[in-house]
């Protein structure tokens, strides 16, 4: 099979030939209809991400596909099962072996695209705003690189919460993709952001990708008890948090990692999902699929996310 492989002592991925593995206990082999991309895929071929597997590896975080083999000691999946994985390695590859407690069956009415960016994405807005910052009705909530994969499902969910939602991002185009997606005010990502957040009240919850001066500029927007979700640093830079801002204005930075839960609170994770599947089923949720790339373009794909070209999610069909 082919598969799109880091390889040892080497720091960008490889299109190569492997060979089929067998699954093991607890474990099932699937045929990979599709592949999400994520941001941690290119951390994880600088070896920058931190939980970067030891080489090699194939890359891809999230997959959808139909099980072809079932391993001992495995409940509640047969062959034939519609399922995603959210996988943290082993998606852009023709097939794959997971284990089965990170599986999830698929609903009838969603396509292996969806599913393919559906799992990290809406995953890591449900749970940072539910449960991380318990965001309530009424509440203003800030989403910065809110036409990107987990910016626009957190758009998506906080509005559905019950939050007033203002989007930030670069561009009318991108910007138009969030209002689409329920925000209710738009800021562009060329104006004075912490300016414009003070005259529309402040904001109560920052939900950001971006990090470097754009974090700053929200957190200095944040109302008294705000909570600030760092999400991610699309923008290159960490930002480094003034303690005693923290202590003046109450505030809450509040850590947030889906993998993490994997290991110590899966339930947590299952409980979410379950509520995402539903909301999708109703048709709450419409995944934003911007780029369906073949494997042999998937470099063309990971491009795309390094210069911030696409949209929602970028999802490669192997």
């Amino acid at each position: 099979m082919r598969s799109f492989t880091v390889l040892k002592d080497a720091t960008r991925a490889v299109l190569v030939d492997r060979p089929v593995p067998a699954p093991g206990p607890g474990e099932i082999r699937v045929d990979i209809r599709a592949c999400g991309l994520n941001f941690a895929d290119l951390l994880m071929q600088k070896g920058t991400y931190q939980d970067t597997p030891a080489a090699p590896f194939t890359l891809g975080l999230e997959v959808a596909g139909i099980v072809n083999s079932v391993g001992p000691r495995v409940d509640g999946f047969a062959v034939g099962d519609r399922i995603a994985v959210y996988s943290g390695q082993g998606g852009l590859a023709e097939q794959g072996v997971f284990s089965a407690g990170r599986a999830v069956k698929l609903p009838d009415a969603m396509s292996f695209e969806h599913a393919a960016a559906f799992l990290i994405a809406y995953g890591t807005g449900h749970m940072a705003l539910d449960h991380r910052a318990r965001l309530q009705p009424g509440e203003t909530l800030l989403v910065t690189g809110a036409a990107g994969g987990v910016g626009l499902t957190a758009v998506e969910i906080g509005k559905l919460m019950g939050a007033r939602v203002i989007a930030h991002a670069r561009g009318a185009d991108k910007l138009e993709i969030a209002r689409h997606a329920g925000a209710d005010i738009l800021i562009d990502a060329s104006e004075d952001l912490r300016a414009r957040l003070l005259e529309l009240g402040g904001v109560d919850v920052v939900y950001d990708a971006i990090g470097g001066e754009v974090f700053k500029a929200a957190f200095r927007a944040t109302n008294p008890e705000g909570r600030l979700l760092p999400i991610g640093f699309a923008g290159g830079d960490v930002p480094q948090i003034p303690a005693n801002h923290l202590l003046v204005k109450n505030l809450t930075v509040i850590g947030f990692y889906i993998g993490g839960y994997l290991n110590f609170r899966p339930e947590v994770m299952r409980r979410s999902f379950e509520t995402l599947f539903q909301w999708y089923q109703d048709g709450k949720l419409k995944p934003h699929v911007s780029h369906v790339l073949p494997l042999d373009r998937v470099e063309e794909g990971m491009e795309l996310l390094r210069s911030r070209a696409s949209t929602g999610k970028v999802v490669i069909t192997p």
